[in-house]
């Protein structure tokens, strides 16, 4: 049997290649709305960050999530995203 071949995604806050299963995925969906998808299954413009505390801060700071969703983030989907990511 073939053996698969496993999706690897770049992490935004450390820029590291890892297997998408081990990513948290944020996500811009069509109509423009902001948040983590824990699934990977919702629709939309994606980005991925490692579930590090870390990684996150460093891609908020950066905005490197901002930049890969071509979108203005607030902090309050920020905050938000913090609490989901605990």
């Amino acid at each position: 049997m073939a053996e698969r071949k496993i999706p690897m995604r770049k992490c935004l806050g450390c820029n590291e290649m890892k297997p998408k299963r081990e990513l948290i995925r944020a996500v811009k969906s069509p109509e423009g709305e902001i948040s983590l998808d824990l699934t990977g299954k919702k629709s939309g413009r994606g980005a991925y960050i490692c579930p590090d505390k870390a990684c996150f801060d460093k891609a908020r700071k950066g905005k490197r999530i901002e930049r890969a969703l071509d979108t203005k983030i607030p902090d309050s989907v920020y905050d938000e995203m913090l609490k989901e990511l605990n």
